[in-house]
Parts: structure tokens; sequence; C-alpha cells
């Protein structure tokens, strides 16, 4: 632990010394903007009784990111967004992926259309930006193993009523980081997502933290749900890594998802919930998943799902964000046990969120037994800088 304060001691002492600007180009009616972050972290674990690897505690180079926004006029907006810190990984973390966006919207008063690679419209936690969340990492359930956060396809979607409602829909690959390789599956179908928010009174951004202290209470209320039917021809496969760390992101058969999310600020504080639950049909009776029961038992399926729940505040005068969060997962109902996790964040904001220091803690209070650990808790702490 003596490491561990070291480390935030040296964060400290040299975070007010840097100093960064976003670039900004225009030539007419077309204007760019360079910007990127860049975040490290040292992370320890309390490992349990008996196990001695201690191979996670270690600095990890979060994010080395490069983002590219440019428009033309009021028509058309594009975005590019890269993570060297992954590509030098040399392999895809579904939270933060090497490449993170890379995209063209065409923006028309009936509606806005975008194609090409990003993230779905498919959970409020997942659409959140990274770097406006104390938390140096995403519950479990919107990670990224258990449905797909960003794939390859195209998206329609348009704002009602002052953008109080706004509605999208979209067909993408269904494999998600694993599509940027190239081919679809062997079945050739598509996943369709789709997701409607409300607000009130106003437009409710993406965003964890009441930073502006809304002296207005504010809500947003949202609904989401996505489809696929990749059944899979006699002796094929999908790509490796498709299915994620958990087995369970694509299915050979059919996958129905479906969530709510809601969130509010008022005065600095600010609080987020949402639920997601996923039907799973194999094509196979016998595919592992069901666990070898009965179809009498089973009805064919099984079901992955669970929550997140969240309480924020912002203290404006020590520029300090504290946060508690509670999650739960169930990989599959078939079998007995889920897991639950308890974190607390605080970050101390050096400059907003453009220069942030940032703790995190996470306990285990239940563990998946699809999913054994070899920790009871974790810290993690490091520094945030957007440029």
């Amino acid at each position: 632990m003596g490491r561990i304060l070291i480390f935030n001691l040296l964060l400290v002492l040299t975070a007010n010394t840097l100093v960064y600007s976003q670039v900004s180009l225009t030539n007419g009616p077309h204007s760019i903007e360079i910007s990127g972050a860049i975040s490290t972290y040292y992370n320890y674990r309390f490992l349990k009784p008996g196990e001695e690897n201690r191979q996670k505690d270690r600095f990890r180079l979060r994010d080395a990111q490069l983002q590219i926004e440019g428009r033309i006029r009021n028509h058309i907006e594009y975005e590019f967004q890269i993570d060297f810190a992954d590509i030098a990984l040399g392999q895809l973390d579904p939270e933060n992926p090497g490449l993170m966006d890379g995209y063209v919207q065409y923006n028309h008063k009936l509606a806005f259309v975008r194609v090409g690679y990003g993230k779905v419209p498919y959970s409020r936690s997942s659409l959140v930006p990274f770097i406006y969340t104390p938390y140096w990492q995403r519950a479990e359930l919107v990670r990224g193993n258990v449905f797909n956060r960003r794939d390859i396809g195209a998206m329609v979607g348009k704002d009602f009523f002052r953008q109080l409602v706004t509605v999208m829909a979209g067909m993408y690959t269904g494999l998600g980081e694993i599509g940027l390789r190239g081919n679809n599956d062997p079945s050739g179908k598509p996943e369709y997502i789709g997701r409607a928010e409300f607000s009130w009174p106003s437009k409710y951004r993406y965003r964890d933290i009441d930073t502006r202290i809304t002296p207005i209470a504010m809500f947003t209320f949202g609904a989401n749900a996505r489809y696929t039917n990749k059944q899979l021809p006699s002796g094929t496969f999908f790509p490796s890594g498709a299915a994620g760390e958990f087995g369970i992101k694509v299915l050979d058969g059919e996958r129905f998802g479906y969530g709510a999310d809601m969130a509010g600020q008022y005065k600095g504080f600010s609080a987020q919930f949402e639920i997601h639950q996923i039907r799973n049909t194999p094509s196979n009776p016998e595919n592992i998943n069901l666990v070898g029961l009965s179809d009498s038992v089973t009805g064919g399926y099984f079901l992955t799902g669970g929550y997140v729940a969240q309480l924020n505040y912002f203290n404006k005068k020590y520029n300090t964000i504290l946060s508690v969060r509670f999650d739960e997962l169930d990989l599959n109902d078939l079998v007995a046990g889920n897991s639950r996790r308890l974190s607390f964040a605080a970050a101390y904001q050096i400059d907003g969120f453009k220069s942030m220091i940032k703790v995190q803690w996470w306990s285990i209070v239940k563990e998946e037994v699809l999913d054994p650990l070899r920790w009871n808790e974790q810290v993690r702490i490091g520094w945030q800088f957007v440029f």
C-alpha cells in the first residue's frame, strides 16, 4: 500500500506543471478539432488466502488516445478515435479497443444517419464516455463481455419535442470489435438494435456527474433492445474471440436483449440505475450453456442479466467527486448464484475532467460460480489527462 501512496504524491506534485490544449482548424465551412487523452494507473489486489501470483499488481497505460472530430457546415460530421495503448497490447479489449470510433454522420431535418464503426445505441452506462466518470472500470454487466458495446453498421436517429425525446435504431454485424477483421460469421445475419430516451426539463447529456450544480432537477429515462439470430451452418464456427470472456457475446442461435435505465441530477447530486436481461436460445439443444437439463425444464433457453446502481456527489468548492456503485451479474440463470460487486470512487479535479486524479476501490460481495476470481478486493489509483 505504501507504493500506492507514493504514486499518488508524485501525480499531485507533477500534475500542475503540464499544459494542455485542443487544436482547432478551420477552412471555410470545414472545421476540425484534434484532441486526445492519456491515463495511467497503479493496480493493487488483495488476494485470497493461498494465492501468490501478483502479476496484476502493476502500472498500466490505460489510454493513449488520439481523437479527430470534424464538421462540414451543419450537414456532415465525422469522428476518428484510436487508442495506441491497446494497439500495442496486441489484443482486443471490449471496454477500450484499439479503434474506438470511425464513422461519418449526415444530419438532415428529418433524421440523422450514421455509418461506420462506433458505440451502438444500447445501455446508458456504455454510452457515457470514460473520461467523464470517476471510475477506472465500468461495471461487469456493461464492460463489453456480455454484449457488444461497439460494432460496424448503420444507424438512423431523430430528436423530437426540442430534443426531449430521442429515438435511434441501427443494423450491425453483431460481432462487435471482432467485426473489424473483415468477414461476418458464417450465418451472415446482422444484429438489430434500438433505443428511445425521454428527458425533462431539457436534453440530458451522457454524463454521470453534475459538475454544473444543476439548480433545477433533471431526469432522463431510456429503454433499449437488441435482437439477432445467428444460426450457424453445420460444421462452421464464429471467428476466434467473438464470444468474449464469458463465451456468450454471440450465440449459435437466437439472442434477444432488452433493458431500461434512468438518471437524475440536482445541485451536485446525481444517480443512475439500469437493468438488462438477455434471452439466449441455442440452436443445439445440447449446448453447454443449457447445462444438460431437458427442454421441458429450460424451455430451450437460458437468461443472462443484471443491474447497475450508482450514486454520485460533486463538491465544487473542493473540486472533488465521490461515488458509490453496486452491480450484479448473473451469467446463466440455470446455474445457481451470481456475482455482486461494491465499488467506491473518488476523483480530484486539477482542471475539470481534463486533468484529474482518480481512485477506485471495489470489493467482491458475492462471486459468480462461472467466473471464479483469485482476489477479494482491489484498488486502483491514477491520473487522467485530456488534451
